[in-house]
């Protein structure tokens, strides 16, 4: 009976192996996911729309649990909407506490330095380091529940006790100071008063303004929300257009 049962078995066709399977991914929600976007520059939209949130992430990574914007993420992007032709305006939507101050300059002079239209929005807070991008853009808003932390510079880790690092601290201050004063329509005084104001802030030193505030100060053109933006935005792609149509008719002539 042993040998029977043994034959029965083995008569049995054995089950085919399971396939492979694979999660099928959706490039769309992959991008979400990696770089916070719903959209690339080789989108068939003729503006590109690019979020900064959480913590300006920089050369050093931050630990998982933080939410990061990395600016070696950013920069490929702007330069790839600055080359595609079919790009005509950039968004720029900040929502961000802060983070490395020479990855936030560089974010800020790479907006700046873009020939197309562009336009910053800060929903929430443009905090810190996010007040430069802010400003980077020909046109920058604000929402009027958001706030904007101006505070001076520091540093993170092992500090020499030597005038030295003073003054480096003091003239990478004044990179962060000439840029938004340059980008901006806030005085130097009026924003160095701003950023070593006490009282205000229970454990540092600076003051946190409000969106139409910030509008009084001259350090934002306007209150407004993504509509607002968006008219704006299409208004300066409407005039560059002209420039470039009559430019082009002033070569033909």
């Amino acid at each position: 009976m042993f040998e029977d049962q043994l034959v029965f078995k083995s008569e049995q066709p054995e089950p085919p192996p399971a396939p492979d399977r694979k999660p099928s991914t959706n490039p769309i929600v992959e991008t979400i996911q990696q770089l916070g976007q719903t959209t690339t520059p080789q989108a068939e939209s003729n503006i590109f729309c690019m979020t900064i949130i959480g913590q300006v992430e920089g050369h050093l990574v931050l630990p998982p649990q933080n939410k990061t914007t990395k600016y070696e993420h950013l920069i490929p992007q702007l330069v790839a909407a600055e080359q595609n032709a079919k790009i005509e305006g950039i968004m720029i939507v900040l929502n961000t506490v802060g983070g490395d101050v020479e990855a936030g300059l560089a974010i800020a002079e790479m907006i700046s330095s873009l020939t197309k239209p562009t336009v910053t929005l800060v929903l929430g807070g443009g905090h810190s380091i996010g007040v430069p991008i802010a400003v980077a853009g020909n046109k920058s808003f604000i929402a009027e529940s958001a706030t904007m932390t101006i505070h001076p510079i520091r540093l993170n880790g092992l500090v020499i006790g030597v005038p030295q690092t003073f003054e480096y601290l003091d003239k990478m201050q004044e990179r962060v100071v000439r840029f938004v004063t340059s980008h901006s329509n806030i005085s130097e005084a009026k924003f160095k008063e701003l950023m070593f104001k006490t009282g205000e802030l229970t454990r540092d030193i600076g003051t946190t303004v409000i969106g139409p505030d910030a509008v009084k100060h001259g350090l934002i053109d306007a209150v407004g929300g993504i509509g607002q933006a968006l008219r704006d935005l299409n208004l300066l792609i409407d005039q560059r257009k002209q420039a470039t149509a009559a430019g082009a008719g002033g070569l033909t002539q």
